[in-house]
């Protein structure tokens, strides 16, 4: 009887572990998510609290990557670089706050996607490239070809701040919307499609205040006026 006894405790523990293992490797992990978002509601710039953002990634699975969920990973990691690297460079020539404030927020959204690098194991394409040097050529071009026409005047600085956002959101909706299946990745791009959104409407708004009626180059008139007639976005 005891032999019994320890045969079916034994089996219960080894069913429970089981049970455990598999729970954590599911895709509802029971733990409260922080908020990865620090917003400026007055002006919209958007900044990932990396910490928050760290320990949301730590509790939730590392899943199997599919080859596009990778190539995207690295790809956002250099879009979001062309964004900061070409704010720094209208700042140093405009001199107009919005352009240090998004530059010091796409920082930030550069290291929410080096933190999934990180728990991924991927080779950063960064690395220690200056600004305006991409490893991708399609986003050296892209660079290329906005920095000088932004540099032409503070409006045209603008109106290329407003493209860059957009091109952010529609290849973060492409993404979410046709290959992206881990959480963590979806959680970080949705948040990051977020910040896009608030920087798109910024960049509205100051060309608004110049008297500019910007219209949108990439994204439908229905897309941009539904950004664009919403408040700025908080984190989740």
């Amino acid at each position: 009887m005891k032999n019994s006894f320890f045969i079916l405790k034994t089996l219960l523990v080894l069913v429970i572990g089981a049970t455990l293992s598999l729970a954590s490797c599911g895709k509802d992990n029971d733990f409260t998510r922080k908020n990865s978002l620090d917003v400026n509601q007055e002006h919209g710039y958007t900044n990932f609290n990396l910490d928050n953002n760290q320990y949301n990634l730590d509790n939730l699975p590392s899943e199997p990557l599919s080859d596009e969920e990778r190539a995207s990973i690295l790809f956002m990691r250099e879009e979001e670089k062309v964004a900061r690297d070409a704010y720094i460079n209208l700042f140093e020539k405009w001199n107009q706050p919005v352009f240090e404030n998004i530059s010091k927020s796409e920082a930030t959204h550069m290291g929410a996607i080096l933190q999934l690098i990180d728990k991924y194991d991927l080779t950063d394409p960064v690395g220690a490239n200056g600004v305006g040097v991409f490893v991708n050529s399609n986003l050296q071009a892209l660079y290329d070809a906005l920095l000088p026409q932004g540099e032409m005047s503070q409006v045209e600085g603008l109106k290329v701040g407003a493209l860059i956002e957009e091109v952010d959101i529609i290849d973060l909706q492409n993404a979410l919307s046709t290959f992206i299946d881990n959480q963590d990745i979806k959680m970080v791009y949705e948040n990051l499609m977020k910040g896009s959104r608030n920087h798109l409407r910024s960049f509205v708004k100051n060309l608004k205040n110049q008297g500019i009626t910007y219209v949108p180059q990439r994204l439908s008139q229905d897309e941009f006026d539904a950004i664009i007639g919403g408040d700025f976005e908080k984190g989740n």
